[in-house]
């Protein structure tokens, strides 16, 4: 086509010079018109781009191959991207599963692989995709809670299962658009301000209490190894009240937070 326009553009030039009855305007006029008509089928298209292709109105394709086309004549060729873009949420205020306010954003990766869905299936696909992940976000942290305080329970700050459900949730919404979301990650997660501070002193005390708990737990099996060892080397009989007042202040020692200070008993365990 690019050739016949070089035809046409010299069969102009021939016939304005060699004939001189009014038939030689015509012809310019003519060839004129065909090779405006030729010239606009010409399109160039980008590597990870395509072109949407109307004709007065009418869908008749997509060029998804770079470089120099030539396509229907005075068709509307609209530039679509197919490369990978990707779209961070804004930090948004909501209800976790128990109730408790939390700010929770995310960042979308995500590309076109169906230009006619993605041209005529929504007005905006850029728009849509920045919605959807937003309500898709708000309904994944009102799903979950912040953090699981029971077994088996999933929570948002598992992020492995929270970005896999909103992947493929996402993935459903944004489909109308012919978007396909090839990864989602949690970017900020966290307590509303007004309740940080509470819930910092909740996480705190639990910490406190799984240490304790482990420090009661090891310290009695101390104590029981203890028991246990003396008996069997026979280095000194206990009955029931000294092996009471021996796990105490062997608990004490062990579980104290403190530095413990000696007492020397000079006398006897009974006086």
């Amino acid at each position: 086509m690019l050739g016949l326009l070089v035809v046409l553009v010299v069969v102009a030039i021939v016939a304005a010079g060699t004939l001189d009855d009014g038939s030689g305007g015509l012809v310019i006029a003519v060839v004129s018109l065909a090779a405006v008509i030729v010239l606009s089928g010409f399109t160039v298209v980008n590597p990870n781009e395509t072109r949407v292709l109307q004709f007065f109105g009418r869908y008749v394709g997509t060029i998804g191959d770079a470089g120099f086309h030539w396509t229907v004549p005075l068709s509307t060729k609209r530039r679509l991207s197919r490369r990978v873009r990707n779209f961070e949420t804004d930090r948004l205020k909501v209800s976790d599963a128990d109730g408790n306010p939390v700010e929770i954003a995310a960042v979308v990766v995500w590309r076109v692989v169906d230009t006619f869905k993605a041209s005529f299936g929504v007005d905006d696909h850029i728009s849509y995709v920045a919605v959807q992940s937003e309500a898709a976000v708000r309904h994944l942290a009102t799903s979950y809670p912040y953090e699981s305080h029971e077994d088996g329970r999933a929570s948002l700050r598992e992020g492995n299962i929270v970005s896999e459900e909103l992947t493929v949730e996402l993935g459903e919404r944004v489909a109308l658009a012919g978007v396909e979301v090839l990864e989602s990650r949690i970017t900020h997660l966290a307590y509303a301000p007004e309740i940080a501070q509470a819930m910092l002193a909740r996480q705190q005390a639990s910490a406190i209490v799984g240490a304790r708990y482990k420090i009661v737990e090891g310290a009695v099996g101390m104590v029981q190894s203890a028991l246990e060892r003396l008996g069997e080397l026979q280095v000194v009989e206990l009955d029931e009240e000294r092996k009471a007042q021996m796990v105490a202040n062997l608990l004490v020692v062990l579980c104290g937070d403190r530095n413990v200070q000696p007492v020397v008993n000079t006398g006897t365990l009974y006086a």
